[in-house]
């Protein structure tokens, strides 16, 4: 019974020294420099790196100007966090410092402590190494060298100053565009207005007609035939219009019976059978009509172009004609 509970009591110690070691090393922490050896004026970097629970929050030493005397911290950069990847629950922060020395000799940086709330831990002591630059005292003082001179051509100008050339050309080329497209494009095409002439009636052009006919003279000048063809022509042209029949290459008696439904008195008829007949014989028989026949034509024409005549439409004081 006393050696059970002996064993139940070491259990417990052993228990509590393994939690108490473990607390202790809760934290590690490690420095290291960039490098270990500088020139004097030359820098490197301090790091400390601390290896903690991911969510510890561990105080970093606050190095303010200097390190160590004669050791100075230039800055002081931003920490950076790395995860473990065998355990999850770890991380390790590192803080960097850049540092130099304008003294040669050899450097002793002290460990740091690292504290936090799971326990505390230390870093490692280092040793920096500033060396002078060697100058060999073999050789003979000698003046700086001058400086070489290098060509300058104007290719080399164009080079360095491509933009002032550039621009002007690209506007010279804006203008030229301009101007051509002002000139090749097409330009408005101005509405064509149409002068609608008023509709003459066909009696007034038939009665023009027969004016100009009659003076010519040319039954007068023996020119009979002519005189009747044409005679013929202005009084078919008047039928055509006046009452939309067709009249060209039709002969008289066609003529005569496609006016059997129109509007005509018979008197009209038959002064129309005149004209049209006595110029069939002057142009086919070959007949010499006497001068008072040819007169006598020409002025039945002129009564049957009166007689047939369309009435005017009488205007309103609009100038329009009235609705029926």
């Amino acid at each position: 019974m006393k050696n059970r509970f002996f064993n139940l009591i070491l259990a417990l110690l052993c228990l509590t020294c393994f939690s108490i070691k473990t607390n202790a090393q809760a934290i590690q922490a490690e420095a290291k420099l960039q490098q270990y050896t500088i020139r004097i004026g030359d820098q490197t970097k301090l790091f400390i790196s601390v290896r903690q629970p991911v969510k510890a929050h561990v105080n970093f030493p606050k190095l303010m100007d200097t390190v160590v005397s004669k050791v100075q911290v230039v800055s002081i950069n931003k920490p950076d966090t790395a995860y473990d990847q065998t355990d999850k629950s770890a991380i390790t922060v590192t803080q960097s410092y850049t540092i130099t020395s304008f003294d040669a000799g050899s450097y002793t940086i002290p460990g740091f402590s690292i504290g936090s709330e799971n326990g505390s831990a230390k870093t490692n002591e280092l040793t920096l190494q500033v060396e002078t630059v060697k100058v060999d005292t073999t050789k003979s003082i000698y003046d700086i060298k001058q400086p070489f001179a290098v060509s300058y051509t104007w290719l080399d100008w164009v080079h360095d100053n491509w933009y002032w050339i550039a621009g002007p050309l690209v506007l010279i080329a804006l203008i030229v565009g301009a101007i051509i497209y002002l000139r090749k494009r097409p330009k408005p095409v101005a509405p064509v207005v149409k002068i609608v002439e008023p509709l003459v009636p066909p009696h007034i052009v038939a009665m023009n007609k027969l004016k100009e006919l009659r003076d010519k003279k040319l039954w007068q000048q023996e020119q009979v035939k002519q005189y009747h063809i044409e005679l013929s022509d202005i009084v078919r042209e008047y039928l055509e219009k006046r009452y939309v029949i067709k009249t060209h290459e039709k002969t008289t008696d066609e003529i005569l019976a496609s006016l059997k439904r129109m509007d005509i008195t018979d008197e009209n008829r038959d002064k129309l059978k005149q004209i049209l007949v006595l110029a069939d014989l002057v142009k086919f028989a070959k007949e010499k009509p006497l001068p008072a026949e040819n007169e006598g034509s020409m002025d039945i024409a002129i009564d049957f172009v009166s007689g047939t005549r369309q009435a005017d439409k009488p205007v309103t004081a609009e100038g329009g004609t009235p609705h029926v």
